[in-house]
């Protein structure tokens, strides 16, 4: 009884234990923050998985929300849906520009800019701001000068508000400037230089912020246990599909698909997930504001290499082809701002839509030129017997089958092999072989 006793006793003050470690565990991890990751082009929804993250940050309490940016540019609209978030957020919200070697180039600065705490770690860069054309080039239209002047002056609220030096923040607008994070820390861009999160965190803990409803917080973020909050898998099949390279890959396949059922019905296959790239590739250029020129001139180029195939042009129309669709891709999204296909995926695409659109055109070709198969008119300059002597008429076995012959030159013993010259209806016409 007594040694029952003692057992009940060491398991209470056992349990004991460990309830007092876990609430110590829980005590240690109670400073949370929600760690979002951005890797690509700033397109719709990279605005509605921050704009998430933000609100599941404000339900849970966390300290702050971090995100950490790598990001090329991206849409107007969908920068001014995110730097709203952040600017209208109830939560502090940290950019940090990591990994290594990573930008927050065009879009990447107003969002870095927009955030209570901007963050970059070594060897990064900002800036480049400036409004370019789809093909990287500086657009001269009134047009486009009134985005400018739009986007430096947004630009410079953007700072005014995180007391920044909005001089120098402009000047990544209206001359395309670029920052290392050394230049951007000098220059009162950002606030921190970090070699990882675990560091920035350490930094900006004690650091004062004042939130979109007036509340001066102050960061307890030392050691702040990390919550990553990453992409839905739908979310990260859009990010992957609006990327712009994705996005053209997806159409030529579409076409290589489409005009391979087109010249080979009943595959099925090429045509099914030619279907399926070609949506996914529509969807994404919508929501990249893919310029309505530049499509047609692809879908052009797409109507030029099936007409190739039906017609006895001798690749005129393929040269049309390839020639519409490197020019389409050019200006694809000529209407996109910081949006641009890679030069070097044009002319890789365009050189294999030229040897895709030879190669089928070649095997058309050759199919045409081919000696049918089965029926009659496969039987001239095959081998048959003569089973009667061809005198000039006589009966040969051809193909299994017994046919009146007319033999022309010498006449034929039977047992003896004849080449078909050819069928008139059921009367073949044979010879002997030169070789027989």
């Amino acid at each position: 009884m007594a040694r029952r006793l003692r057992i009940a006793i060491l398991s209470l003050l056992a349990m004991c234990a460990f309830s007092s470690l876990a609430g110590t565990t829980i005590a240690d991890t109670s400073q949370r923050v929600v760690v979002l990751e951005v890797d690509g082009t700033i397109v719709p929804v990279v605005a509605q998985y921050i704009e998430r993250g933000i609100t599941h940050a404000e339900d849970t309490g966390a300290t702050a929300l971090v995100i950490k940016l790598n990001t090329p540019g991206g849409l107007l609209t969908a920068t001014e849906d995110i730097v709203s978030s952040i600017m209208n957020a109830d939560v502090p919200v940290v950019t940090y520009v990591s990994p290594k070697g990573a930008w927050a180039a065009s879009a990447g600065t107003f969002i870095t800019l927009a955030s209570h705490v901007a963050a970059m770690t070594p060897g990064s860069t900002i800036g480049a701001a400036h409004p370019v054309a789809g093909d990287g080039q500086e657009i001269p239209d009134t047009q486009m000068e009134k985005i400018t002047e739009f986007s430096a002056k947004w630009m410079r609220t953007i700072a005014e508000d995180r007391n920044r030096n909005a001089d120098e923040a402009e000047l990544a607008v209206t001359e395309s400037k670029s920052f290392t994070d050394t230049d951007a820390l000098d220059a009162n861009i950002i606030d921190i230089r970090a070699d990882s999160l675990e560091e920035l965190l350490n930094q900006m803990d004690g650091i004062k912020v004042t939130l979109a409803n007036g509340t001066t917080v102050t960061l307890e973020s030392a050691g702040a246990f990390q919550e990553l909050a990453d992409m839905t898998p739908f979310e990260r099949l859009l990010h992957t599909v609006t990327d712009p390279n994705i996005a053209y890959l997806l159409f030529t396949l579409a076409t290589i698909g489409l005009i391979t059922e087109i010249s080979s019905p009943g595959l099925i296959l090429p045509g099914v997930l030619g279907g399926i790239c070609l949506i996914l590739a529509l969807y994404a250029m919508g929501v990249l504001n893919a310029y309505w020129g530049g499509m047609a001139l692809m879908l052009l180029a797409v109507g030029l290499f099936v007409a190739e195939y039906f017609t006895t042009t001798f690749g005129v129309l393929t040269a049309g082809g390839v020639t519409a669709l490197v020019l389409g891709s050019l200006i694809l999204f000529s209407e996109s701002p910081g949006i641009e296909v890679n030069r070097g995926l044009i002319a890789g695409v365009a050189v294999g839509a030229t040897a895709f659109s030879v190669f089928v055109l070649g095997a058309v070709i050759r199919g045409q030129r081919r000696q049918k198969a089965t029926g009659t008119e496969s039987m001239p300059g095959t081998r048959a017997v003569a089973k009667t002597p061809l005198t000039p008429k006589g009966m040969v076995l051809a193909e299994g089958e017994l046919w009146t012959a007319i033999a022309e030159g010498d006449h034929v013993a039977p047992g003896e092999e004849v080449m078909i010259v050819s069928v008139d209806r059921m009367l073949l016409h044979v010879k002997k072989h030169p070789q027989l």
